[in-house]
């Protein structure tokens, strides 16, 4: 899987932008929790899933824009946690041990059909 470090509030903009056009996707991972680590262990054994963007947050490392990526797309902050972003919207989110590489993939599949 190619992740995107996610760094910047200009880099939340960018994908907004680009979500008009390419679904995006988001990961925010704590370095710190072992269930972050399984669901990033998983997605990354998938292998490569196809139709979006993916961006990879330390939620540790960069708390402001953790707590900003939960209120640009209005949803309630998890650790870990994935978020779907369509024309802007979250469409489809989850967290810890629900994150799966399968349902992921259907939902990029279902965002890029639409």
């Amino acid at each position: 899987m190619n992740w995107t470090a996610l760094l910047s509030n200009q880099q939340l903009v960018e994908i907004i932008t680009i979500s008009h056009q390419r679904p995006q996707v988001i990961f925010k991972h704590s370095t710190r929790c072992s269930i972050s680590r399984i669901a990033l262990t998983r997605l990354e054994k998938a292998g490569s899933l196809e139709g979006a963007d993916f961006y990879f947050l330390d939620l540790l490392a960069y708390r402001k824009l953790s707590g900003q990526v939960a209120e640009t797309f209005r949803v309630v902050h998890e650790s870990p946690q994935l978020l779907l972003i369509k024309n802007g919207e979250c469409i489809y989110d989850e967290s810890h041990l629900g994150i799966s590489p399968d349902e992921l993939q259907e939902q990029i599949s279902l965002a890029v059909a639409e």
